[in-house]
């Protein structure tokens, strides 16, 4: 009996497959002190979060 060799197509293959590349990791700039930071982390230049004081500044 005749079996197909492969179901899926390699196009199909490849259109389940584009969502699992690495994405580049985002930085924004901080309001307060100008550096990159990554989003929703603290800034660990002035140890701020939110305009809140978390930790002490580093020196």
């Amino acid at each position: 009996m005749a079996v197909p060799k492969s179901k899926i197509t390699p196009a199909r293959r490849g259109m389940r497959r584009s969502h699992d590349r690495l994405k580049a990791a985002t930085y924004i700039e901080d309001k307060d002190s100008g550096e990159l930071r990554r989003p929703h982390h603290i800034d660990l230049k002035t140890g701020k979060y939110r305009g809140r004081q978390v930790l002490e500044p580093k020196e």
